[in-house]
């Protein structure tokens, strides 16, 4: 039996949307993540990225369980000496809700070129309005 490599030409991406409104972060951010790396697919081979274009909207409106809000911490450094800040969660939901639902998402991405690549492929926008209405983007219920 022969492996099959499919080309660039050969992929057919779609786009799809995803209304965050009340979701639970981590559940939906799983099912994304399959999604952006192809594995809906019957075609989907792990070396490569088959996966479709998505778009997040309502990300101020996304829901986490188990005081997750106040728990969980997000840490980054300055580049200075002893520049290291965190974050919780709720914070990062009330000043930038599209950063903590792409956080969360990319985080199970592949940690390679190849994640990376996939990670280009995810647009979230914290309200209703997208520019992407020209890509004739479908509904996604997750």
């Amino acid at each position: 039996m022969k492996t099959v490599a499919y080309k660039e030409a050969d992929i057919q991406r779609k786009w799809f949307v995803v209304d965050a409104n009340g979701k639970v972060l981590g559940r939906m951010a799983t099912q994304i993540a399959a999604i952006l790396r192809g594995k809906h697919r019957p075609i989907f081979t792990p070396n490569q990225d088959l996966g479709d274009h998505v778009i997040v909207l309502n990300a101020e409106k996304v829901v986490m369980t188990a005081g997750k809000a106040v728990k969980k911490k997000y840490y980054h450094h300055t580049g200075y000496i002893g520049g290291i800040k965190e974050t919780t969660a709720a914070k990062l939901l009330k000043e930038k809700p599209e950063r903590l639902v792409t956080k969360a998402i990319t985080g199970m991405l592949p940690k390679t070129k190849l994640g990376k690549a996939m990670a280009k492929k995810l647009r979230v926008y914290a309200g209703e309005v997208h520019p992407h209405e020209a890509q004739q983007p479908q509904s996604l219920q997750v």
